[in-house]
């Protein structure tokens, strides 16, 4: 399987994803988004990779200048030009986190929701994400808190009943790990492994829990 998010948890399945019958996770998508929200000024150029379908592009387009979301899957991009129809500032590309090629920087970087997992991000993705910022620009990577692991397993577990997973390992899932039968994969970025990125990056940085169910890295640019 060379790529589960383009091969098979794409499109509308996974925008069936994110109707989540689950309101914990409700708040937490929610929550993500208004974070990177209250810090967007209206100015920004803004990327969001692995973007999926353009939903956390939709929420974020009315608060900064431009925004484009690139992800892996052509059938995400496709229905995510539907989905951002009515939002001239907002664009979908079909690209690869690890053959990316932009001819512009941006102010904004948003790799969200685990984001670093779903790619598959090694050291050369995240060095190019960063050479991407403008002078002063910020990355946000973020990561599931330790705190959130009992609703992210539920969650999962409602994606393999609906049929968009395969049924999960039990014995493999563990540990910041979900495994599934079908070869689905998602690890965790701890709060220390974030640090490490960011202390690597050698540019100013932080670390912050939000809603005790996201853990974000913010690098930002000189």
């Amino acid at each position: 399987m060379d790529n589960y998010y383009a091969d098979k948890l794409n499109s509308q399945s996974l925008f069936r994803v994110y109707e989540t019958d689950i309101p914990r996770v409700k708040q937490y998508l929610g929550e993500e988004i208004d974070f990177v929200r209250r810090k967007l000024s209206g100015t920004e150029r803004v990327l969001e990779m692995a973007a999926g379908y353009g939903r956390i592009v939709k929420e974020l387009a009315p608060y900064c200048d431009s925004i484009i979301g690139m992800d892996i899957s052509a059938e995400n991009v496709e229905l995510g030009k539907e989905y951002l129809k009515g939002y001239p500032n907002a664009s979908m590309v079909t690209m690869d986190a690890h053959d990316m090629a932009f001819d512009r920087n941006f102010n904004v970087i948003l790799c969200l929701q685990n984001a670093l997992s779903a790619m598959r991000a090694n050291t050369s993705v995240i060095d190019h994400i960063i050479k991407l910022l403008a002078p002063g620009g910020t990355a946000y990577f973020s990561s599931y808190s330790a705190k959130f692991w009992e609703w992210r397993l539920k969650w999962f577990e409602e994606q393999a009943d609906k049929g968009l997973l395969g049924k999960i390992d039990y014995d493999q899932t563990k540990d910041g790990v979900i495994v599934c039968k079908d070869g689905f994969r998602a690890i965790t970025h701890s709060p220390e492994q974030l640090r490490k990125i960011g202390e690597k990056s050698g540019l100013p940085c932080r670390i912050e829990e939000v809603d005790e169910s996201s853990v974000f890295l913010m690098i930002q640019n000189k």
